[in-house]
Formats: structure tokens, sequence, C-alpha cells
């Protein structure tokens, strides 16, 4: 039976499949942490990311916008 998780790994395959490059990838977190914070935190947190790892993807997102 398949996991009802999806990985980080396995999303950020879905944006390579795509098109999506890293720096594409990058402006989405950008994006999303300015005009979502808790909708990214959240997202965040439903990928299983470590706290710590969260806490670096949103500072850098912020930091970029």
């Amino acid at each position: 039976m398949p996991s009802s998780h999806v990985t980080v790994e396995q999303w950020t395959k879905m944006f390579e499949d795509i098109g999506l490059t890293d720096p594409d990838m990058h402006r989405w977190h950008e994006l999303f942490e300015r005009r979502h914070p808790d909708g990214h935190q959240g997202f965040l947190e439903w990928l299983q990311l470590p706290a710590e790892r969260v806490a670096d993807i949103r500072r850098k997102s912020a930091e970029a916008s």
C-alpha cells in the first residue's frame, strides 16, 4: 500500500518534472513566505522537515524577498 505522506524529495522531483529549476523553486519559497507565511510554515511542517530546516528555509526565503 502506498504511503499517504509525500517526502520533500518526492515534492522536489515533481517540481523538477514540470521543469522548475533550483532558482525557480527558491523563488516559489520566497513568494510563499511573503504572501502566506503561516501557510508556508504549515506546508514545510506537512513535509515533516525538522524544525531547524523549516526555520532555515523561512529565514532564507524572507531575506531574499
